[in-house]
């Protein structure tokens, strides 16, 4: 005979299933059984009781969803695979493009899954043992906030795992969002209270998402939904393809859009697209348009990716909504390279969700297309319903003499005469104009740079007031008695700045050269130059033919790199910033090989055993990543090119290559490695000779 279950076990378990059943009412059925009062004191009754009995709390519990004390500050985490962006298009001739390219590239026609795109903030969401581990979001592709806390309160997305998921680590990107009744209702009661309201509810679950404060987030009821699986297991080679996945992932717990198709033609697509773009109106939440995928992952890895978005994807944008408002004012705003922007100043107005009071105008020949006038009545619409822009002018309703706006002949910041540049127009005065020596430091101090934590606009602008600092170099020169000047600065900030000061000194010297600001040079082609001529001191006297013979430099850049390194303040700077610490030299990453090296002058004979070799990476590899695998190639003197091409020298081919791609390549007579070679070929002691 069973013994009877202790009573508060029993009631646990009822309020933890009573609480659920409310829960999916709330997020599923968007129907609301209970009072929120009514809910919040059946979950303090369950808090009370697990407080009590620690060992009857389940992983799934609906208290674990509850945020907990405020969080100091989000922590940030590097993404496994960097989170890329789509392509996108808002014509269905371009749409037709990327099928035919597709087409193209495989030898036939291939079948697609095409889901709504919500207009939300996208995730990444890790789990390990079937429980969530952390979540991350976008920020800059290559790494994001660990936002864990506030994701674990959004009752749709599992804590826990059904017992169909695997065991080993999974990856799962989505997109979180509000519906619009629960936006509705917020805003409601904001009108209610004779408060502003919030303008979309895109914007709102960014911040949301962004609170320090958990209780806040669950107080709000977010929702996601999945589209993305990733992982190392063995249900993943069994299901290798995105129809198959997104099974997986329903099966496991996930919500899924339920307005999705796969495997389709690319004429069902199509009839997909049209559907929702007259019905999206009807959907509970945004959407911004639809995400067409090529749905076998094998055709994915022959169509292969750009540097910023894969080939077998493109997002499908519906046009944006237009409205009609009045410019009231032209500002022309300096950046830290001395581009003057002129930036529209409009009547506020309701587009796509948004109020919208600004505009950039871009460069002096936007507005020459324009033809702008003071008072005229102009169109806007938000270019993927985010960039807002004004693409015409209504002339029948310009005022009478209204005057022209003119583009400006002096730097509005400084007085400086601007010079002319193509389109675009600049102040030369780098070294005394204060927006460009705010924006230098700026761009010094940020994320992709040197990654100075707690240096914000404001402390950087008031560090330059009270000329406690007046260049980059200056700020390894900060001291606790140096920034006890600044007003509202406790000994605890102090602290934490200049250890984030002394930690950028281990940032790598690609990162370095591009935090220097070097007009016309990004990252991408910082890399390309550390890599090239593997230090500063190479680099400062390098000659013009020097920086042409790189394939990824033009004439314009090589004469900026040039001009930035001729002028004598800039040699001084980054001869102070070496004397200061910072690393002044490449470090290669050769599989295999030591790197790091020190500030020194490096070691060009170092083995660059695929110099002017062309490659490209297929499949899967058992020793490293794909990434790390392309990383090395580059740093052994090879080349990576993003498809097959007569130009290869080597197809290196893991696991799940492409039958079709290496068939291709077989017949051009490309040689193929596999990754044993390449790595033999990396170390140094390959057999083959490239």
């Amino acid at each position: 005979m069973d013994s009877p279950m202790n009573p508060e076990l029993a009631r646990m378990r009822d309020l933890a299933q009573l609480l659920r059943h409310y829960n999916r009412a709330y997020y599923l059925q968007d129907q609301s059984l209970v009072t929120d009062q009514e809910f919040d004191l059946l979950l303090k009754e369950l808090e009370a009781l697990e407080r009590k009995n620690p060992q009857w709390v389940e992983d799934d519990s609906p208290t674990k969803r509850v945020g907990g004390d405020v969080i100091v500050g989000f922590e940030t985490r590097d993404h496994l695979r960097p989170m890329l962006s789509l392509g996108n298009t808002y014509s269905q001739d371009e749409l037709k493009g990327f099928h035919d390219r597709c087409c193209k590239a495989l030898g036939f026609s291939p079948r697609y899954s095409a889901e709504l795109k919500i207009d939300g903030v996208a995730i990444s969401l890790h789990y390990r043992n079937r429980r969530l581990e952390y979540a991350v979001t976008r920020g800059d592709g290559l790494r994001g906030d660990d936002v864990t806390a506030n994701v674990r309160t959004i009752e749709c997305i599992p804590l826990v795992l059904k017992a169909s998921a695997p065991l080993e680590a999974v990856e799962i990107r989505g997109e979180i969002y509000m519906d619009r009744s629960a936006f509705e209702r917020i805003n409601h009661n904001k009108r209610e209270q004779g408060e502003e309201t919030y303008a979309n509810p895109r914007n709102f679950a960014s911040g949301t998402l962004k609170l320090l404060d958990s209780k806040q987030v669950r107080r709000r009821k977010l929702s996601a939904l999945c589209y993305q699986l990733d992982g190392d297991f063995d249900g993943m080679h069994r299901n290798a393809h995105h129809h198959l996945r997104m099974a997986l992932l329903k099966d496991w717990g996930f919500p899924v859009s339920a307005h999705r198709i796969g495997p389709s033609t690319f004429e069902e697509v199509l009839r997909f697209i049209h559907r929702w773009q007259s019905t999206r109106t009807e959907l509970p939440f945004d959407i911004d348009g639809v995400v067409v995928k090529v749905d076998d992952f094998g055709h994915r890895e022959e169509l292969g990716y750009t540097a910023k978005s894969p080939r077998w994807a493109i997002a499908y944008k519906y046009p944006a909504q237009s409205v009609q408002t009045v410019l009231q004012d032209v500002k022309f705003q300096v950046g830290r390279t001395g581009v003057v922007t002129p930036v529209a100043h409009l009547q506020a107005v309701e587009v796509a969700g948004t109020t919208v009071q600004r505009a950039s105008l871009y460069n002096d020949a936007e507005m020459r297309r324009l033809d702008l006038h003071y008072g005229d009545t102009i169109l806007l619409e938000k270019g993927g319903d985010i960039i807002p822009k004004i693409t015409d002018v209504v002339l029948a309703l310009r005022p009478d003499g209204a005057a022209a706006i003119p583009f400006p002949r002096n730097c509005p910041e400084c007085g400086n005469p601007l010079l002319g540049q193509d389109a675009l127009h600049y102040c030369a005065n780098h070294r005394n104009c204060p927006p460009q020596i705010l924006g230098r430091l700026e761009h010094f101090v940020s994320r992709k740079a040197m990654n100075i934590e707690h240096l914000g606009p404001e402390t950087l602008e008031a560090l330059l007031q009270l000329q406690i600092i007046q260049d980059p170099a200056d700020l390894y020169r900060l001291s606790h008695e140096r920034l006890s000047l600044m007003e509202r600065m406790g000994e605890r900030s102090r602290k934490r700045l200049l250890q984030s000061i002394e930690e950028s000194k281990r940032i790598p010297f690609e990162k370095v050269l591009f935090a220097l600001g070097i007009r016309g040079i990004g990252e991408v082609a910082s890399l390309t130059l550390a890599r090239k001529f593997q230090n500063m001191a190479n680099l400062s006297v390098a000659t013009r033919d020097d920086l042409l013979a790189i394939h990824e430099i033009g004439e314009k850049s090589a004469d900026q790199i040039l001009e930035w390194f001729a002028d004598r303040q800039h040699q001084s700077l980054w001869q102070r910033l070496a004397l200061y610490g910072l690393t002044m030299a490449y470090a290669p990453r050769h599989f295999g090989l030591p790197s790091a090296p020190d500030n020194g002058p490096s070691d060009l004979s170092l083995p660059r055993p695929l110099e002017n070799k062309k490659l490209l990476v297929t499949g899967r590899f058992e020793q490293l990543d794909r990434e790390t695998l392309k990383q090395q190639i580059e740093d052994a003197g090879g080349t990576l090119l993003g498809s097959i091409s007569s130009k290869l020298d080597y197809l290196v081919a893991g696991t799940e290559a492409g039958p079709s791609k290496l068939r291709k390549v077989r017949d051009w007579g490309i040689t193929i490695l596999t990754e044993e070679e390449i790595l033999k070929i990396l170390q140094g002691n390959g057999e083959r000779t490239p």
